[in-house]
Parts: structure tokens; sequence; C-alpha cells
């Protein structure tokens, strides 16, 4: 049985980050934005922990911990982070203490705490199958990412949910634009409404109008009977509109009309109809640069950019790379009717490399490319590379040392957990500069005064590093 977990915080900004890490970690989540929602559901419902905001709008979290409530591990939520409030949250009986804002791998790494461990590890295949199979329906339309981009981006969905403001939805194509939408509906009060999304670059201009407008019995050669528009359809949910940079300047003028007055008019109609629509749009491009050119009207797109919200490209994000390829991989397998492939390190390593100009929608492409022709049990390196094919020698110039150096160093910091280690500098130096030093070794064939004059030090600093690593020069002559 899945376990379940109660999200108690007035900011939906904060619930819907955390539903989503829980989400991601097996957990089903209930969520309540006060004490008394809270009280409720602990009556009916045995949760396995209980993530309590200190202030909230109808009381004090940690006193309510000390009633005995909350039956439950319960890890306190506060933006107040002094020492004397963490040392109140343990005396109240909180399992942890979780200063905002919070890195998400803290949270994960609290959740694995009150896991039950697995008594058997003998599981069936069927069982696996079945458990995979509920993992990835149940995350096939969820957004992944732990880095700081796509935090801030759960951040703004959560907040901007609940609210019926226009947003206009930025980012290259193949970044996941319609799920953004898609979950900006799902997590607001129209979800139970219709969701109705249109591509307007894909649709000639000529008919885009009656699409979106619908059409009486007549208005033009081919309308045999009346219809309507993507806007009535859409009444009461929303409406996400895709590519609207690629809408003719035309319509943008009874778009724009439609924004303003909340009716539209079917295409050879002679009356209007009130429409109670929450839009979304989207676009890859710049559009203040079609403002200039005079392809876009201004004032159509600060009627649509109310609540901007931009969606990082993935060569920007490379650390979530990791984790979308196995989502996506577990996808296909279960698409295909195919046994999962284990990712391997050294794939996972290009897979980062590679600068996925198609972005997410790239990488899904590639993962069932894996999934499909992959002939063992793990996915190489080897097999990565054939999957790119000629992509592969597409991609931009090789990252410079600066930016392995930087990739390197993140990952190696993010490992540590970003504590506070004493002496980061000598820390980082002391990983580097035995490699280094191997590798200059090997190329001066293990001459002391050419390291000196290749590495730019006098030769008694490079005997002192040698010395200090404990590294014999004699070990490189050839």
């Amino acid at each position: 049985m899945m376990q379940k977990a109660l999200i108690v915080d007035d900011d939906s900004g904060i619930r819907w980050v955390l539903n989503q890490v829980l989400t991601e970690q097996g957990f089903e989540v209930v969520e309540a934005p006060d004490l008394a929602t809270a009280k409720e559901a602990v009556k009916t419902t045995k949760f396995a922990i209980i993530f309590l905001d200190v202030f909230l709008p109808d009381g004090n979290g940690m006193q309510t911990l000390e009633s005995g409530v909350f039956d439950a591990p319960v890890i306190m939520l506060t933006a107040e982070t002094t020492f004397d409030h963490a040392v109140e949250a343990y005396r109240a009986g909180a399992m942890e203490y979780l200063p905002k804002p919070f890195d998400l791998d803290e949270v994960r790494e609290l959740v694995e705490r009150i896991k039950p461990k697995n008594k058997s590890k003998k599981k069936s295949k069927e069982q696996s199958r079945q458990k995979t199979e509920a993992e990835s329906e149940e995350n096939k339309n969820v957004i992944l990412g732990k880095s700081q981009a796509m935090q801030q981006l759960f951040r703004i969905i959560g907040r901007v949910a609940a609210s019926d403001m226009t947003v206009l939805i930025t980012g290259e194509s193949g970044t996941g634009k319609e799920l953004v939408a898609q979950e900006l509906h799902k997590q607001s009060p129209r979800a139970n409404q219709p969701f109705v999304a249109i591509n307007t670059a894909a649709i000639p201009a000529e008919l885009l109008e009656a699409e979106l407008f619908g059409h009486e019995k007549g208005a033009f050669t081919g309308a045999d009977k009346a219809r309507s528009g993507h806007f009535e359809q859409a009444d009461g949910g929303t409406l996400f509109l895709d590519e609207i940079g690629d809408m003719p300047m035309a319509l943008q003028a009874k778009m724009l009309r439609v924004l303003e007055t909340g009716e539209v008019q079917r295409v050879g109609g002679t009356s209007s109809k009130r429409v109670n629509v929450r839009l979304l749009a989207a676009t890859h491009q710049y559009l203040q640069e079609k403002i200039k050119a005079g392809q876009f009207r201004e004032d159509l797109y600060y009627r649509l950019n109310v609540i901007p919200v931009h969606i990082p490209p993935l060569r920007e994000r490379r650390d979530d790379i990791p984790a979308l390829a196995v989502a996506l991989l577990d996808q296909a397998a279960i698409e295909l009717s195919i046994d999962v492939p284990i990712l391997m390190e050294d794939a996972i390593d290009l897979l980062q490399r590679y600068d996925w100009h198609g972005n997410v929608r790239e990488l899904k492409n590639v993962m069932r490319r894996l999934a499909v022709l992959t002939p063992g049990a793990s996915i190489t390196m080897s097999d990565v590379a054939l999957a790119l094919g000629n992509d592969e020698k597409q991609s931009s110039e090789p990252e410079t040392l600066g930016e392995s150096v930087h990739r390197c160093i993140k990952r190696y910091l993010h490992q540590l957990g970003y504590a506070d280690v004493q002496g980061m500098h000598r820390h980082v130096l002391e990983q580097v500069e035995p490699p280094l030093l191997k590798l200059v070794l090997e190329k001066a064939d293990g001459n002391q005064l050419k390291v000196s004059e290749m590495l730019g030090l006098n030769r008694n600093t490079v005997r002192k590093l040698l010395k200090h690593y404990e590294i014999e020069a004699s070990d490189y002559k050839r």
C-alpha cells in the first residue's frame, strides 16, 4: 500500500515543491493550507510523515505539535532559522527542523529515514514490473528537476496556479511548455473543468480564427453547420495557446478584444458570447524583438505577460539530465512492454555532456531509441553515442577546461552536501593537484625540471608537492 504524506503550509509554492518531491519518492500526498484542514485529515488518514509549518493562518504549528494531535514523524518548516527556534522544535517532538528555503536533497534524505526497510529483497519479475508501471504512470506528467532553476520554476508554478492570472510561458522548443501549462491547470481551482490546447503555428492562418472563435453555418465555403471554437470549448476551464508568437497580426487584434471584454464572436456571427476562460500562452520566440519588427502587438504582449514563466533549456540544467533520462527510459520500457535496461555511469556522463538542442523532447526520443536498440541489459556510453548518431557530431563545440572543472567541482560539492567544510580552497586543490602532477610527469618522462617548466613553478615547489602527495617521479620514467 502506498504511504501517505501530509503537507501543512499556507504557501502554495512550498506545498507544490514538496508535493513534487514526495510524489517522486512514491508517496500519496495530501495538502492542507491551515491547521483546521490538517486536523480533519489526520482523523481519517494514517500518515507516514508530516511537513508542518510553524506560522499558519489559524494557529501555531509548534504548539499544535506539542498537543499531540499528529501521530506521525513531523518535520517542522519555518523561515525563522534561529538556534532557539530549532531547539523549540525538537522539544515539541519534531523529528527534524527544516529552515526555508530548503534544498530538495535535504527533503529526500529525511524521507528516506522514515521509509520502512524492505524485509524481503526478493521480488518477482511481475511485481517489479507492476511497481514500475505504477511509478511510470504516476510520474508521466510530473515535471522533474532538482536544479536551482527548476526549483525556482516549481515555486512560481505553486504560487501562480491558484490564481486566474494570464501566464506567458517562454522557453526553447522541447523544454516542456505545455507540460507546465497542464500543471498550472491541474493545480488550479479549474482542475475539473476543460483544458484545451491549440498550437497556433500548426493551423493555417485563414482557419485559425474559426478554430479559436468558432463559426456559424455558411460563414465560409465548407461551413455546413455551426461550430463552437476553442474559447467556448474551454469555458470554465483553461485555454492554452502554444506558439502565440506566430499568430497573424489581424488575429492579434481580435485576441486583444477577447482578453479585454471576455466575449467572443463566431466567424459569420452577429452577436457575442461571454466566456470564462483562463488563458495560458507560450512561445519559443523573443516577443519584444517581434514587437520592434512590427510583427507582434505591444498591447497584446502586455496583456499576455501578466505572469512570465521561463523554462531553462536542458543544457543549462545538466544536473537534471540523469533523473530525467531514467524516468523517460522507464516510460519507454513500459510503453514498449520490455524490461528496463540500466543506464551505466559512462552513458549518463555522455548524456550530460551532450547539448540537447531539442531539449527534453530530444532526450525522450533518444531514450526510446535506446530502449529499443540496446542489445543487452545495460546501456553503455557506446550505446548512447550510437543512439545520438549524426546529431552528436552536430553538437556545439566541446566544453572548455573551465566548464569541465566547473561541472566536476559542482558535482563534488553536491556530494559533500554543501557542508561547512573548513579550508575549501585547499580541500579542492588536494583533489586537483595530484592528477595534474601525474599527467605532467607522464608528459615529461618523470623529469622534474621539465615538470617545473611546464607548470611554471620552481623546482623546489614541485619537489615539495611530490613529497606531499607521495608521488615518485621515477615511476614515470620510460
